[in-house]
């Protein structure tokens, strides 16, 4: 799929954030092995560690209904160091697409958490 797709429905995505906090809405688009889209948005809770970003919910969307193979995602916004070390567990070798203004900028999430923790590590 096309990048700017991708990131179209992510921000189709972000317009449902709940964000009453800090005003940020933010959208995620991740793209499946087998071409499913799965969306989400951030979700923001008073007690701030109940949050959960837009990258979480896509992934755990698509998680929770079966799927394990990731190729890229598209979100809003740069990711944070949780959602940065939540896909590395589940794609470390996903690309990541960032709307920078009217640009996309794409990273491999490698080169944004270099040495990511993993359960290898032990």
């Amino acid at each position: 799929m096309d990048k700017k797709a991708l990131m179209e429905k992510a921000r189709y995505a972000a317009k449902f954030s709940y964000s009453p906090y800090s005003n940020v809405k933010v959208g995620a688009a991740v793209l499946c092995k087998n071409q499913k889209i799965y969306t989400g948005t951030n979700i923001e809770n008073a007690s701030f560690g109940a949050t959960v970003c837009a990258e979480r919910v896509a992934l755990f969307k698509a998680v929770s209904e079966g799927e394990k193979d990731f190729l890229e995602i598209a979100v809003t916004h740069i990711p944070c160091g949780i959602c940065r070390q939540v896909l590395s567990e589940f794609a470390p070798n996903l690309i990541v697409h960032v709307k920078n203004g009217d640009d996309i900028i794409t990273y491999k999430l490698s080169d944004l958490l270099p040495n990511a923790f993993s359960n290898k590590n032990f």
